[in-house]
């Protein structure tokens, strides 16, 4: 049995199928993680969306941005925006249980025996795991709780700075900020949700990578995420990057997680669409 974690899709259905070829996955014998953005700028999102859902307890999702936006959408807490692909998941027979199944899937996940997390995007430098843990299970709650309410306030870039004593609507957009936009802090570590380019390119030497953050506190587990694109894949002793940009022509990339120093394998990705 082999667990795989694979990096955004985000629609991209016939290079994750030749990835799933390539592992030689089964579901019957194998499990696999996906860092979220199963969704959007691809061509086939109720494909990607129709073949994970079918995979059944073999697959394991942790929410990314696109896939909160097609909620978000869908919940009316958000239009659709020019360069979205999400027309045929909100016009499938079956959107219903395809949002539903979305919507229950977690913004963070662990396996304890192996000391691996997963995030879509980063962790506050002010939270240790455990509190990272109970911030993520209060963004699924809340989801599940009232998807209306929760996505009617939760876009913003505020608060910027984790604080204890945030609550309410603020709280739950720092945690979503954390867990499925963040790539750069400041200083003082707090959130800079603009700045999107890569590292060796970086707009200002101010700006930190989350995973370099000065006496970050999650430290000790070992951190798998994506959405970061110009960082490409990203391996080091506490953290792992696994998007690598196959919507935009590059790879799609999975990675053995219960075989020490595995490498990555990697299919290439069709170009986009420049119609």
């Amino acid at each position: 049995m082999a667990l795989y974690a694979i990096g955004d899709v985000q629609g991209c259905d016939a290079e994750l199928a030749a990835l799933l070829s390539t592992l030689k996955f089964s579901a019957d014998r194998d499990s696999v993680w996906f860092v979220g953005d199963l969704v959007n700028r691809g061509p086939d999102s109720l494909k990607v969306l129709r073949r994970i859902r079918a995979m059944g307890d073999a697959a394991t999702v942790t929410l990314g941005n696109h896939d909160l936006h097609l909620l978000a959408v869908a919940y009316g807490g958000a239009r659709l925006r020019d360069d979205d692909t999400l027309d045929a998941v909100l016009g499938a027979p079956d959107r219903a249980l395809l949002l539903e199944w979305l919507g229950s899937r977690s913004l963070l996940h662990e396996d304890p025996n192996l000391n691996v997390c997963m995030v879509h995007a980063g962790l506050a430098p002010q939270w240790d795991l455990p509190l990272a843990r109970e911030c993520a299970h209060e963004l699924e709650r809340a989801l599940k709780r009232d998807p209306e309410k929760l996505f009617r306030r939760l876009y913003g870039d505020q608060p910027d700075r984790w604080d204890d004593v945030l609550e309410g609507e603020e709280r739950l957009r720092f945690i979503a900020n954390c867990l499925t936009r963040l790539r750069y802090l400041d200083a003082e570590g707090r959130l800079v949700l603009r700045a999107k380019g890569s590292p060796k390119k970086a707009q200002s030497k101010a700006l930190i990578p989350w995973f370099e953050a000065p006496g970050a506190r999650w430290r000790g587990s070992r951190i798998v995420f994506g959405h970061w694109s110009t960082l490409g894949f990203f391996n080091n002793a506490d953290v792992t990057g696994l998007d690598t940009g196959c919507v935009w022509g590059d790879r799609l990339t999975a990675l053995r997680l219960d075989v020490p120093d595995a490498r990555p394998v990697q299919v290439a990705c069709a170009l986009p669409s420049q119609s």
